[in-house]
């Protein structure tokens, strides 16, 4: 199912592009995570264009060193500066200083985190848990959620007002994605 995922991620010309020019980015720790990946996927099923209403393109990376948001800002600049010329919007995040955020942001408490694997796993929906990079895929809960169209609660994110809200927004684009009873949820795999 890996390589079907590579393809059908490779099929938007913007994760592409990203891919193609990652040894440029030279960021520790790094992925192309969530929406520009699993909506890609969706999308390639409804019969949409990979890239339809896709918002923006994620970069995580790891970098404990600097949990400054001027170190962030630093990075982004230059993921802008080698990006830029693609037309779409590309946030880089360092994962490294998620917990320092999220509570102000989005009302619950998060725990640090110790790489962007880890990050990635904790996405509030388990389908859309997945990273690539070359070379590798993460998709801590595998894939055949994301295939099947099932959305449930992640058990590390317990953010049932903030799961329901993105629940609502996917299948709004996605009729046919479903719900999920929150027990049948897999945890990551070791």
């Amino acid at each position: 199912m890996q390589d079907r995922f590579l393809a059908d991620v490779l099929a938007n010309r913007h994760n592409r592009a990203i891919l193609e020019r990652w040894d440029d980015l030279a960021l520790p720790d790094a992925w192309l995570v969530a929406g520009c990946l699993f909506q890609t996927v969706w999308n390639l099923q409804s019969g949409r264009p990979p890239e339809a209403d896709i918002k923006d393109y994620d970069l995580f990376y790891f970098d404990a060193g600097d949990l400054s948001e001027a170190g962030e800002r630093a990075v982004q600049a230059r993921v802008d500066a080698l990006l830029g010329d693609l037309g779409v919007c590309i946030e880089a995040s360092n994962q490294a200083r998620v917990h320092l955020w999220y509570e102000s942001y989005f009302g619950h408490p998060y725990a640090p985190l110790h790489s962007s694997r880890h990050g990635i796993e904790r996405f509030l929906v388990p389908s859309t848990c997945v990273g690539v990079r070359p070379g590798e895929v993460c998709a801590p809960y595998g894939l055949a959620l994301l295939y099947d169209g099932v959305l449930g609660m992640n058990p590390l994110v317990p953010h049932r007002d903030l799961f329901e809200r993105k629940a609502a927004s996917y299948r709004a684009r996605w009729p046919w994605l479903r719900m999920a009873a929150d027990a049948a949820t897999p945890h990551p795999a070791a």
